[in-house]
């Protein structure tokens, strides 16, 4: 009799088998997944540490829609319309320093980002857009939805990508980023044909990034270091004159330490609002065509003129030929485009902001101590000038609300750590001027460009990147009409944003200057938006209609209240129609086109310097 028994591998079989089945599992760990166009769309960005994107799907884009859906590290916020997904990239980004991304389709969906990419462009803000396109094989033909967004937008971005394979997508994303946030930082745009995301393709990571001739330079020159220190030290009358350079460098700090080292005022344009506290005894305000007497002045009569990140605006010089006519120039910029574009520079800089301060400190230490700077006469006519014209405004004779006077409660009652996003127009300008900005990123506005309709998207992206903070959007009555279909992406997505609106039932600033210099003929101005008994549309029913909480303020007494209460809401949005005085105007002004020297005070009320 015989008995059967389950036979055994021999051990040296087993073990042959074991090395065979983990080399298998090496090799296949060693090869890359094989991974669509849009699925290698989305791995990049969640490589990149993306997790915020804003966008509105279409016919081109939906393939990368279609991964989308199923990411769990990127939150997708739907917005109303593509330009409120630009500019709420560029909040986002702005008031957090990470990277923006907003993403649209082909053809109108493309073309409606073109607004906020020009406005990324203006103001240096690091923006990814990515942009859906027609079928390869059906480019050039005027097919469906077919625009060619890259040329379209060449001027307004730092670099514009087509992508027409699949393998291409990881290195050409990766690069988009790279560019968008070195050197000065804007907006990358990155189009993908529809096949290209259909397609598949091995997804290799991280990807060879190979852009020939960009190499931004960050470090200074020490010679050019060594001058500027010079310089500073032999000053009698400097000026620091602080761009949008120093908010994106995250030099605020090193400015800072800086100033109180040199003992020199110090300027924050527009753009700059917040790099310099404006608690501090150097802080002389805003300089250009709305900015303090102080502030403007300083500049006019400095020997030196340090910019750090600026441009020389024509905001900011008026007429150049006329500007600081006795002043050096030193100046910094990590674009040596800017630097002599507008204004010879004495000593050319070109470098990240926040290193070459850093370099500055210890070289300015030693230049000092071979030349004592003396700056005491330069700060009595300073000091001299804020007594004299400090920044102010009239109660209207109206019996309206003073526009100045609830923008500056708002800032009053917000605080520090608030976010202030402003549109364009007159409630900007008292934004930048009465709202007071300890820390950068705390203001945002749209400032090369002058995009109405900025500042409700914009303050929605700054909500999602900074859920923890009171976010403001003060907006005019104007400037809300263009985009505040985005309440309801607000109210659907728990974005509970405040809006204050400026509403003098007109386009403010345009009509100034109807007032101003075209004997007072108020063309196409009104609004019909809250006077006379005429509101179209009802802010405070659209509100409703949107989810929001609306609120009418037409009195004195009723404007803390109703700013503590949107404060306390955050269930929801929260819209505040304040009813001010449309006869309002921005003071001090620099009408365009002549010198600085010529700033008006108030209307028919110059300096007394004015004649001379």
């Amino acid at each position: 009799m015989t008995t059967e028994s389950t036979p055994v591998p021999n051990p040296p079989a087993r073990a042959a088998a074991g090395k065979a089945t983990s080399a298998a599992s090496a090799k296949a760990a060693a090869e890359p997944p094989i991974l669509t166009g849009s699925g290698a769309i989305l791995a990049s960005l969640e490589r990149l540490g993306v997790t915020d994107v804003f966008g509105l799907p279409g016919g081109a884009i939906m393939p990368f829609y279609d991964e989308l859906m199923a990411s769990t590290a990127i939150r997708h916020i739907l917005v109303r319309h593509e330009q409120g997904a630009g500019h709420a990239a560029e909040g986002y980004a702005s008031s957090s320093g990470r990277l923006g991304v907003c993403i649209a389709t082909s053809g109108p969906g493309a073309t409606n980002l073109v607004t906020a990419i020009a406005d990324a462009h203006m103001d240096s803000v690091p923006m990814l857009a990515i942009t859906g396109q027609v079928f390869s094989t059906s480019m050039g033909t005027d097919a469906f939805q077919e625009v060619d967004i890259t040329g379209i937008t060449m001027p307004i971005t730092k670099h514009s990508f087509l992508v027409t394979k699949p393998e291409d997508v990881p290195g050409v994303i990766a690069a988009a980023v790279h560019i968008a946030t070195t050197g000065r930082p804007g907006p990358v745009l990155v189009d993908v044909t529809k096949d290209a995301q259909q397609k598949s393709a091995p997804f290799i990571w991280p990807p060879k990034i190979d852009l020939p001739g960009y190499r931004p330079v960050t470090k200074a020159h020490g010679k050019q270091i060594q001058a500027a220190a010079q310089l500073i030290a032999e000053a009698r009358k400097p000026v620091l004159y602080v761009g949008g350079g120093v908010v994106r460098a995250g030099a605020h700090r090193e400015l800072l330490e800086f100033a109180e080292k040199t003992g020199a005022p110090v300027v924050t344009t527009l753009m700059a609002r917040g790099a310099f506290p404006d608690s501090h005894p150097q802080q002389l305000g805003m300089p250009g065509m709305h900015g303090t007497v102080p502030a403007v002045l300083a500049l006019q009569e400095s020997d030196l003129l340090i910019a750090l990140g600026a441009r020389f605006d024509d905001r900011v010089t008026g007429k150049v030929s006329e500007f600081a006519p006795g002043a050096k120039v030193i100046h910094v910029d990590i674009d040596p485009a800017e630097i002599g574009k507008i204004r010879h520079a004495d000593v050319p800089i070109v470098g990240d902001v926040r290193e070459v301060l850093l370099d500055l400190l210890p070289a300015y230490d030693e230049a000092v101590a071979a030349h004592p700077s003396d700056t005491a006469d330069w700060w009595t006519r300073l000091k001299t000038l804020k007594s004299q014209y400090p920044l102010g405004y009239t109660i209207p004779e109206d019996g309206q609300l003073s526009p100045q006077w609830v923008i500056e409660k708002i800032g009053e009652l917000s605080g520090p750590e608030a976010v202030y996003a402003a549109g364009v127009g007159q409630h900007q300008m008292w934004s930048a001027q009465f709202v007071k900005y300890e820390r950068p990123g705390a203001w945002l506005n749209s400032g090369g460009a002058g995009t109405m309709g900025y500042a409700v998207p914009a303050a929605m992206g700054a909500k999602v990147a900074q859920p923890d903070r009171l976010v403001w959007a003060i907006d005019g009555d104007g400037c809300f009409q263009m985009t505040n279909q985005e309440l309801a992406t607000c109210t659907i997505n728990n974005i509970p944003i405040k809006v204050a609106i400026i509403n003098n039932s007109s386009l403010g600033m345009v009509r100034q200057w109807q007032t101003l210099f075209y004997e007072g003929r108020h063309s196409f101005t009104d609004l019909n938006t809250g006077h006379d008994t005429v509101m179209i549309p009802d802010f405070v029913k659209m509100a409703d209609a949107y989810g929001a909480l609306g609120i009418r303020v037409t009195t004195p007494e009723e404007v803390e209240p109703a700013i503590r209460l949107a404060m306390e809401t955050n269930d929801r949005p929260v819209v505040i129609d304040f009813i001010v005085s449309r006869d309002a105007m921005v003071w001090p002004m620099v009408p365009q086109g002549v010198g600085n020297s010529q700033v008006q005070y108030a209307r028919d009320h110059a300096p007394d310097w004015y004649e001379e």
